[in-house]
């Protein structure tokens, strides 16, 4: 779902989810016209009636998801502050996250990301990285030529990331592993 009050991006976008093509259904059918035209490539990003009536169902849900998100990302700040060997990430006080992510940087002085990553998958933890960046990407490097360098700070902050569990049913129980498991492996090497 993508919205927007931009009334070009929108028809760009009704455009780019309906094969390229300038009328949906909906349309010829008010103007009693089988007539359309293909006016760029498009897709079928069309959702059907199944996953709408889901997104529907969870977006009710919505604010009791990030709720509980929040509550987590608040367990596992106070107990990663005091650390010496990860952080959290700082947050905009002028924001509220939503915590699709909860990520830590890791004080590769004291553990590897490879090692530290490697260590918590054993223990049954769903670690991952995410946010690799744009330009290291085979797609970018060949289309427009990036390579490794060109953004020192973005590749300097990608090698100390890690993505800890993070969604709404986690149990109580599924956190303190979490919060054990990476204490335990930051910890000792």
């Amino acid at each position: 779902m993508i919205t927007t009050d931009n009334e070009k991006f929108a028809q760009r976008m009704r455009l780019f989810r309906n094969h390229g093509i300038s009328t949906d259904f909906r349309q010829r059918e008010r103007q009693g016209s089988w007539f359309y035209e293909m006016m760029d490539l498009g897709y079928n990003y069309r959702l059907t009636d199944i996953q709408c009536a889901l997104g529907l169902t969870q977006l009710k849900r919505l604010s009791d998801f990030l709720k509980r998100r929040r509550q987590i990302a608040h367990k596992y700040d106070t107990v990663f502050r005091g650390m010496n060997s990860i952080s959290p990430l700082r947050n905009n006080k002028n924001s509220l996250h939503s915590y699709h992510l909860y990520v830590i940087k890791i004080d590769t002085n004291i553990i590897s990301r490879p090692s530290a990553f490697a260590k918590l998958r054993l223990k049954g933890i769903g670690v991952n990285v995410h946010h690799i960046p744009v330009h290291l990407h085979p797609f970018y490097q060949k289309t427009f030529g990036y390579t490794k360098g060109l953004c020192p700070v973005a590749e300097h902050a990608y090698e100390k990331i890690l993505s800890l569990p993070m969604w709404p049913g986690m149990k109580t129980v599924d956190i303190k592993k979490v919060i054990h498991e990476v204490k335990k492996t930051m910890l000792k090497n």
